[in-house]
């Protein structure tokens, strides 16, 4: 009866050796296993077994990048940016979901960048800050920070920012110069909103292709490059190199820092941090100097067709209306996966509930390996319980 069981929750390699669910390797991408108070890093969920992993961006690197997009375009701005000429330079945030490392990580680049940190990346929690523009010292007050929570619970959500901005421009009228947002479909979002400020500055994060189509168009002021192609590229060659049977620092370095067997190396920089085993791929503003080198359609040569053994993989995503994750991440992830010999099924959730994802983490021994983007971090448990059997 044993042998059975084994048989029923494994998957079977080419020489015939039953493989366990929990023995396969699984990579965690785009959202960190983590506390999502403290931020702590789920460790338990990272070390469910040898072979899991995660590969996402670095989040505090992409935070300060953000702020100093920000300050670097005050910098070369003129008196005109203070919209009332009142010597304060007023803000609004765009927040994305109060519990997630990403969206905490922004907001502190944001806020440190300003002088309006405190300490806390909790909406209102915040101080008087200053810049200096032309030469002159402007105080900066952070006049309102919104998580932007659709009405069906979903966080990141583009309409609620769309709602909030029309609210805001009524509330704050000339008051705001300046708006701020924890990605870009929350940008894009705000924009929609019909009585937004013309001509005030604003400021994405991720590089989505309709941002930067934006960028050029003038509409939108910068965003920040998380790098999606790295990223993942970076969550398939992890999962390559375990399926292959790769151990130690190999699994994290062939096929990106080092060219693997097939000849396949990740062109953007990446970065491994051995204490939370995470692969983190690094980040760049963009604005209009450089926004044409960030046009869709490209993408990494340094990726070409592999004779790697095909392999079944489930992924999953937290939400199928996600701006990043839909346009730019998925789309990567198909281009790839065929590439590097992954044969690649996608279930996909409403952004809300943890159920819209598990109810189609099934037929677990159908898959060779797993790959696992949560609704929220702390749910890591939930997965892994799934692979015990």
């Amino acid at each position: 009866m044993v042998g059975v069981l084994a048989f029923a929750a494994g998957s079977k390699e080419a020489t015939g050796t039953v493989v366990l669910n929990k023995d396969k390797p699984l990579v965690f991408f785009n959202r960190q296993p983590s506390d999502p108070v403290s931020g702590a890093i789920d460790m338990a969920s990272i070390n469910w077994n040898d072979k899991t992993f995660y590969v996402g961006f670095d989040a505090a690197g992409g935070g300060a990048v953000q702020g100093k997009l920000i300050t670097d375009y005050l910098a070369t701005a003129d008196a005109s940016i203070d919209r009332n000429g009142d010597g304060t330079i007023g803000y609004v945030l765009c927040i994305g979901d109060v519990g997630h490392n990403d969206s905490k990580a922004r907001t502190e680049g944001i806020r440190k960048a300003l002088g309006t940190w405190t300490g806390s990346t909790d909406p209102g929690k915040v101080q008087v800050g200053s810049v200096v523009i032309g030469g002159k010292t402007y105080k900066v007050v952070e006049l309102e920070g919104k998580a932007m929570t659709g009405t069906d619970g979903s966080t990141w959500n583009a309409n609620a920012a769309t709602d909030a901005m029309g609210g805001w421009a009524t509330k704050f009228g000339t008051q705001i110069d300046l708006v701020v947002s924890n990605n870009d479909g929350m940008a894009m979002g705000s924009l929609q909103a019909s009585n937004y400020p013309v001509g005030v500055p604003i400021f994405g994060y991720d590089a989505n292709a309709d941002a930067i189509e934006a960028i050029g168009a003038g509409r939108l002021t910068g965003t920040v490059s998380q790098n999606v192609d790295a990223q993942a590229t970076g969550t398939l060659q992890v999962l390559r190199n375990l399926l292959d049977g790769l151990t130690g620092q190999d699994v994290y370095v062939k096929g990106i820092t080092q060219p693997d067997a097939y000849g396949n190396k990740i062109s953007a920089p990446m970065e491994y941090l051995a204490g939370t085993k995470a692969l983190l791929a690094a980040n760049s503003g963009v604005d209009k100097t450089n926004w044409q080198e960030y046009t869709s359609g490209s993408r990494d040569a340094g990726i070409k067709q592999s004779s790697a053994p095909v392999k079944k993989v489930l992924l999953t995503i937290y939400n199928a209306g996600d701006n990043f994750l839909s346009s730019s991440y998925l789309p990567a992830l198909r281009y790839y996966a065929p590439l590097l010999g992954i044969d690649l099924t996608v279930v996909q959730g409403d952004g809300q509930n943890e159920s819209s994802v598990l109810d189609k983490f099934t037929n677990l021994n159908n898959y060779d390996a797993y790959a696992i983007n949560m609704v929220k971090t702390n749910s890591g448990r939930d997965y892994t319980d799934k692979l015990r059997y």
